[in-house]
């Protein structure tokens, strides 16, 4: 008589990689939704408003404006630091952060819940706006594109993809377990000589893109802010235990035998 095994349909059954949560999604539709109205609906002036009203410009914070006045006024200034990665230069430029935000953004996703993904995303938009500000003051080409956050979202996944029995771990897979392993300390992602590979990696191609060594295709005047796509980077590194819910395992308590 054969052995029978029996089939769970949760911890037997083989997923794709990218079980993509619909926070993720969601986020994707809202990306594209915007990018479509801004192309197919809106006309060149009115598109020109919406960037002048919601994408970074620095040159709001400066002093040498000579009376002109930005769209949106004071709350501007300030919604500036998240709106601007909701918008998009043309479907190179989308596609290329969609392709990126997929990956990470699930894996941020599954280990953070909906709520701390958005915060999470927020917060590292407004890192890289700040240091495209630092990088540009008084700049007034507007800066667009959701790379900083996605940048943010790269670095912070590099806390616990490695870990054993985390996602890397389990390919193809979609055990939750997986994104609930503790992450590494900073230490240790920073003393990785696979983190240090993927970053010298990274860095090496956004000094290549911002001395303009290579080329993304983009028109004439473009230019890759890859002053913000640091900032975002190191920001998801340093920041990301005070969005990470999972809480170390505790090693069991051992009692000598008598």
């Amino acid at each position: 008589m054969s052995a029978q095994r029996r089939y769970h349909p949760v911890t037997d059954r083989s997923e794709p990689i990218f079980n993509v949560p619909p926070v993720v999604i969601a986020t994707v539709a809202l990306l594209v939704f915007i990018h479509l109205l801004r192309t197919f609906v809106l006309s060149d002036a009115q598109d020109v408003t919406v960037l002048l009203t919601f994408a970074f410009i620095p040159a709001r914070y400066g002093t040498h404006l000579h009376g002109y006045v930005f769209p949106g006024g004071l709350g501007a200034d300030i919604w500036t630091f998240f709106t601007y990665a909701f918008l998009h230069a043309d479907l190179l430029h989308i596609g290329l952060n969609l392709a990126w935000l997929l990956p990470f953004g699930t894996a941020l996703a599954r280990r953070f819940g909906a709520a701390r993904y958005v915060a999470f995303m927020l917060t590292m938009a407004a890192a890289g706006a700040f240091a495209h500000l630092i990088g540009h003051p008084g700049a007034v080409v507007p800066m667009i594109g959701a790379s900083a956050a996605i940048s943010g979202a790269m670095a912070a996944a590099m806390r616990f993809v490695f870990q054993r029995g985390g996602p890397l771990g389990v390919w193809r897979r979609a055990d939750d377990d997986a994104y609930r392993m503790p992450a590494a300390s900073l230490l240790a992602t920073l003393s990785d000589s696979r983190f240090l590979m993927f970053i010298a990696v990274w860095i090496g191609l956004n000094a290549l893109f911002g001395l303009g060594t290579v080329s993304l295709g983009g028109e004439a005047g473009q230019e890759i802010a890859w002053q913000a796509h640091i900032g975002g980077f190191f920001a998801g590194l340093f920041l990301f235990n005070l969005f990470d819910p999972v809480v170390p395992h505790r090693a069991p308590d051992v009692e000598p035998n008598s």
